[in-house]
C-alpha cells in the first residue's frame, strides 16, 4: 500500500503531516514521472496553506525540467478541464477537498484530466524516491493562464438550460466564489449567493456540504421562495441541494434521483459500496444496471472506463460525468439538478417524496493509519465467525456484510482521515442501528 497517497491523493494536516519539504519532493517526483518533460498544470483552492503548498510543488517541478501553468485559484473540475484542454502533460491540485482549513494535499490529473489511479500513483511514489534535479539549462518555466472563463463557456455549450432557476447558492467560501454563482447567471439563472467570497479559514461553515452545515442555507431557501440551494464543498468537486420546502435532500435520495434521470434501459450507473439500495431499486426499475466499486472518486472514475457507464456518483455528493469528463464535477452537477427539473417539470421537493425512505446511518471512530490493516483483518476474522443470518460478505473495499433481510453494514478504513468508518442500511432505523452497534461492538 502505498505510503503517501490515501483515496484522493495525499491529505494531511498542514506543517505536520503535508509541509514544504514533502511538495517540493512531490513535485520533483512528478517531474521524474513525466520523463524531466512537458508541461504541468497547477490550481489551488482558498485555503491560507495553498499558496505554500503551491510554491513547493512548483520548485520542484521546475528543478524536474518541467514548465509550469499556473491557473490560481479554481474548482477542482476546473483544473482537471485544464489539464486536457491546455494539452498537458499533467495536471496537480492543491486542495484537502472538505477537510477543515487546516489541512491540505496534493491530487494528481492525467492529460485526459482524469485523477491518477492507484497504479498510477505508486509508480509516482517510488519516482518521489528516486528523484533526481536537472541541470541548470533545462530548468523548467512559468506561465500563467485564465481557464475558469473556457470552463464556463464549455459547460454553458454542454448543458444548456431550458428555462430561468431562481436558485440560492453557498460556495463554503471555497474554490467556487468565483466560478459557479457567475455560471449560472450566464445561464440565465436568477441567482443569490451566500458564503461566496474566498476565504481560506472557512468562517461562513463547516467545509463538508451536510445538514448541519446548511441550516443557513436551508432557511434562506424557506424565507425567499428559491427554487432549490445548492451547496459545494472546498474544491467543488461535490454538490449538496435544499428542495424548494428548505429541506436538505438526502445525498443517497438525490443520487438515485439523479440517476435515473441519466441513465436509460440498458445502460450502467456506477456507485460504491456505501451508497443507498434504493439506487439500484429506481435503476433497475428503469431496465438500468448499477455496478458497486470502492469508494473515492477515482475507483468511481475507472470503472466507468471500464465499463462504458453513462454515470457514476458517490452518496457524498461526488458525481461524474463521462460524456463530460471523468473528474468529479460539482458545478456540471448543479447544472444536472436544474436539467433535471427541467425535464420533469416538478418541485425538487416533489421528485423526493417519489424516493422510498431506506434509514442509513453512517458514523466513524478514530483509529491510527498505521493500525488500520490490523483492525480490519481482525474484525473480519469476528464477522466471519461469530455473526449469524449473513447472506453475503463482501470485501471490494472493507467488509460490507449484508444480511437474509436485507440490511448491510459496511466497515471501512477512511482514505484520507484517521477514521475506520460504520455505513449501515435497513428497512426499519432500529434495524440500521442495531448493525451499527453490532459492528462498534465487534471492532472495539
Amino acid at each position: 500500500m502505498s505510503k503517501l497517497f490515501g483515496t484522493s491523493g495525499i491529505r494531511g494536516v498542514v506543517n505536520v503531516e503535508i509541509e514544504p519539504s514533502l511538495a517540493l519532493r512531490v513535485g520533483l517526483g512528478i517531474a521524474t514521472h513525466l520523463g524531466n518533460s512537458g508541461e504541468v498544470v497547477i490550481g489551488r483552492d482558498t485555503r491560507v496553506s495553498g499558496e505554500m503548498i503551491e510554491c513547493a510543488v512548483i520548485s520542484g517541478l521546475l528543478a524536474g525540467g518541467c514548465d509550469v501553468i499556473k491557473v490560481g485559484v479554481v474548482p477542482t473540475p476546473v483544473l482537471a478541464f485544464g489539464t486536457r484542454k491546455l494539452g498537458a502533460s499533467a495536471g496537480v491540485m492543491i486542495t484537502a477537498s472538505h477537510n477543515p482549513p487546516e489541512y491540505n494535499g496534493i491530487k494528481c490529473w492525467d492529460e485526459e484530466g482524469a485523477a491518477f489511479t492507484p497504479e498510477s500513483e505508486e509508480a509516482l511514489e517510488k519516482k518521489i524516491d528516486e528523484a533526481k534535479v536537472v541541470e541548470w539549462r533545462r530548468i523548467g518555466k512559468i506561465r500563467e493562464k485564465e481557464i475558469a472563463l473556457q470552463y464556463e463557456e464549455w459547460a454553458k455549450d454542454l448543458f444548456p438550460l431550458e428555462r430561468e432557476h431562481e436558485v440560492i447558492i453557498d460556495c463554503g467560501n471555497g474554490a467556487a466564489c468565483s466560478v459557479t454563482p457567475h455560471l449560472l447567471r450566464e445561464m440565465g439563472c436568477k441567482v443569490t449567493s451566500l458564503n461566496s467570497h474566498p476565504d481560506g479559514l472557512f468562517p461562513g461553515r463547516g467545509l463538508e456540504p451536510t445538514p448541519e452545515h446548511l441550516q443557513d442555507l436551508a432557511k434562506i431557501v424557506r424565507s425567499t421562495g428559491a427554487e432549490v440551494g445548492l451547496a459545494h464543498d472546498g474544491d467543488a468537486d461535490r454538490i449538496a441541494a435544499i428542495d424548494d420546502r428548505g429541506r436538505f435532500v438526502p445525498q443517497d435520495k438525490l443520487l438515485a434521483l439523479i440517476s435515473t434521470y441519466l441513465v436509460e434501459r440498458g445502460e450502467i450507473m456506477v456507485t460504491t459500496v456505501d451508497a443507498s439500495r434504493v439506487v439500484e431499486d429506481f435503476i433497475e426499475k428503469k431496465g438500468g444496471k448499477v455496478v458497486r466499486t470502492k469508494v473515492g472518486d477515482v475507483s468511481v472514475a475507472q470503472t466507468l472506463r471500464k465499463t462504458g457507464g453513462k454515470f457514476g456518483g458517490e452518496p457524498s455528493g461526488s458525481w461524474i460525468f463521462p460524456n463530460a469528463h471523468l473528474a468529479p464535477d460539482g458545478l456540471l452537477s448543479a447544472i444536472m439538478i436544474l436539467r433535471m427539473l427541467d425535464a420533469t417539470g416538478k418541485r425538487l421537493s416533489e421528485l423526493v417524496e417519489e424516493v422510498p425512505e431506506y434509514p442509513i446511518l453512517r458514523k466513524k471512530i478514530p483509529c491510527p493509519q498505521e493500525r488500520k490493516p490490523e483492525v480490519m483483518k481482525n474484525f473480519l476474522t469476528r464477522v466471519k465467525t461469530e455473526l449469524r443470518r449473513v447472506s453475503e460478505i463482501q470485501t471490494v473495499d472493507g467488509v460490507r456484510t449484508v444480511f437474509d433481510d436485507g440490511s448491510w453494514v459496511l466497515v471501512r478504513p477512511s482514505g484520507t482521515e484517521p477514521y475506520i468508518r460504520i455505513t449501515s442500511e435497513a428497512h426499519e432505523r432500529k434495524i440500521a442501528e442495531e448493525r451499527i452497534d453490532m459492528a462498534l461492538k465487534l471492532l472495539k
